[in-house]
């Protein structure tokens, strides 16, 4: 199905409906950078058993629109679509998962919109959030951007799929790195360029919402690879600060752990939600 944002913006959204009774509150998937709706597939295909489950295309992603007005991208926007498929399902709260930036996303979305989620599960989030890593990570995000336009998609897929967070996949699933990178060799290259530029480079320091994330008492799993340093050490961060966080550190596990370890993390986001009643 397709909805409409309130920029006019249409985002292709998948809805698996799931039992008649369900188990708990239905789960909202969001995507990182490098995948697209599909990157939720072992996850939907366990939890579609027992819950209702929403995936999405961000907005820049095919079959979403893609605005090209550097405007219409940010991480304000980010979160915004994601309540804007909630409201278009008549989905007053549900379980909001996300992975790197849909990890940022999601954790933003329990910040503004704590009354739409009952719990967050935020997973690979941190690139770029150390205040001593942020200007690198934002050139290398304004670099990438760059060659997006020039480029194209399939040259930055054998570049950025390939990165050392992404190498465990590989080596744990061929098959499945492969898969991942022909979604990333698909990536509409102005859609990226501008997600890159307007919701990558230009996100706030998680560092500097600690503040605020200290307030936010919406039950969060944290989840990280313990061969992911820059998600790691800004999780270790976000635990120590948020008042209702449970940690997972997976061993030998890059930036992709739903699809490195789908069997661990979906029995680890069974356990949360079933020890926080939801």
């Amino acid at each position: 199905m397709r909805i409409t944002t309130d920029d006019g913006v249409g985002l292709a959204v998948y809805d698996h409906p799931g039992p008649e009774e369900p188990a708990g509150a239905p789960i909202l998937f969001v995507h990182e950078f490098g995948g697209d709706h599909r990157s939720w597939d072992p996850q939907v295909r366990h939890f579609a058993a027992s819950r209702r489950c929403v995936t999405y295309d961000a907005r820049g992603y095919p079959d979403s629109d893609v605005p090209t007005d550097p405007a219409a991208y940010s991480q304000r926007r980010a979160v915004a679509d994601a309540v804007a498929v909630l409201d278009a399902l008549e989905l007053d709260r549900a379980v909001v998962v996300g992975n790197s930036m849909g990890g940022f996303a999601t954790l933003h979305l329990g910040l503004t919109h704590p009354d739409r989620a009952v719990a967050l599960v935020v997973a690979g989030c941190g690139y770029g959030a150390a205040p001593e890593r942020a200007e690198a990570f934002r050139a290398d995000a304004l670099a990438l951007a760059d060659a997006y336009e020039r480029d194209g998609s399939e040259a930055v897929a054998r570049d950025y799929g390939n990165r050392p967070a992404r190498q465990p996949l590989r080596r744990r699933d061929p098959a499945g790195h492969a898969g991942h990178l022909r979604i990333l060799a698909e990536h509409d290259p102005v859609g990226a360029a501008l997600t890159m530029r307007g919701v990558q480079a230009a996100r706030p320091s998680l560092f500097d919402l600690r503040e605020d994330i200290a307030a936010m008492t919406v039950p969060t799993l944290l989840l990280a690879g313990d061969t992911d340093p820059e998600a790691l050490d800004a999780t270790l961060m976000l635990r120590a600060t948020l008042p209702d966080a449970g940690l997972a550190v997976l061993p030998r596990t890059g930036h992709l752990a739903n699809l490195e370890l789908p069997g661990v993390v979906n029995g680890l986001i069974e356990e949360f939600l079933a020890t926080s009643g939801r």
